[in-house]
């Protein structure tokens, strides 16, 4: 049975890794911005927005990196990241839908 601040820090927990997904795919949509010329790196918004995705995902897409270098100039970290994102959001969901259906009522 679950305690009610176990299943807050579960649901915190939920909703980190979910904001988290978003700003991994904010990161990818604005490098393919910045690779096609189509976001100004000289403007200050877009270089400050850039600074902070990068500063926010690089970290973890190094971890990736140890392990599987970009392949021919095609980086996989972001999708490798995401994978195991999801796969832990379902486990933590799967495990908290099911303490929360066998509680007594």
């Amino acid at each position: 049975m679950l305690t009610p601040l176990l299943l807050a820090l579960l649901w915190l927990f939920d909703t980190l890794v979910g904001l988290y997904i978003i700003v991994i795919i904010a990161a990818v949509v604005v490098s393919w911005l910045v690779a096609f010329g189509v976001l100004n790196t000289y403007n200050q918004f877009a270089r400050t927005l850039i600074r902070a995705l990068a500063a926010l995902t690089d970290p973890v897409f190094r971890q990736v990196h140890r392990i599987i270098p970009p392949i021919g100039g095609l980086d996989l970290s972001p999708m490798i990241v995401l994978i195991i994102l999801y796969f832990l959001r379902m486990v933590v969901d799967g495990y908290a839908a099911r303490a929360i259906y066998s509680m007594p009522s």
